[in-house]
């Protein structure tokens, strides 16, 4: 299994049809054989492995990685918290997302543009969870001038695609 890395490609990368096919049928299944990928594709083995080690030192793939759905761990409440941090603490912000997604509740950082700075995805058992979550690692940062938390109560996943 390729780690998932956060390459960031600084322009468009070309790719033709057989790259999407390939592309597509990996976004279904990261999972499916080199052998079953070449068939799909219509093409050798050798070369469908040659396309996509390209794909993914040129980007366009970042990684390979399991699905793992929290509740079956336990941590059975989502939410997604809006964090608006000090105007003084701006310099700093690539290191505070650095440290937010270093937490175990934590499933995904986003940078973003806006009224607030980042928005993270956490997971954790029950309310008291969350609760002790937000008031150790967001109220009590120096850096943090408020939050917002959302609850999740279902996430409903579109099918795995390329885009055309």
């Amino acid at each position: 299994m390729v780690p998932v890395v956060a390459s960031k490609p600084s322009q468009v990368v070309p790719i033709d049809d057989i790259d999407r096919v390939l592309l597509d049928e990996l976004a279904r299944d990261g999972r499916i054989t080199n052998n079953a990928l070449a068939a799909i594709a219509g093409i050798a083995p050798s070369t469908c492995l040659g396309r996509v080690r390209s794909l993914v030192e040129r980007g366009v793939i970042r990684g390979f990685h399991a699905d793992i759905d929290p509740a079956a761990l336990g941590r059975n409440l989502q939410a997604m918290i809006a964090v608006r941090v000090h105007g003084n603490a701006r310099q700093h912000l690539a290191e505070f997302g650095e440290q937010l997604s270093e937490l175990d509740e934590v499933l995904n950082v986003y940078f973003i543009a806006g009224a607030d700075d980042y928005l993270i995805h956490v997971a954790t058992a029950n309310t008291d969870g969350l609760r002790v979550f937000v008031l150790n690692h967001l109220s009590a940062h120096p850096a943090v001038a408020s939050t917002e938390t959302i609850l999740i109560f279902e996430h409903i996943r579109p099918r795995n695609r390329i885009f055309p």
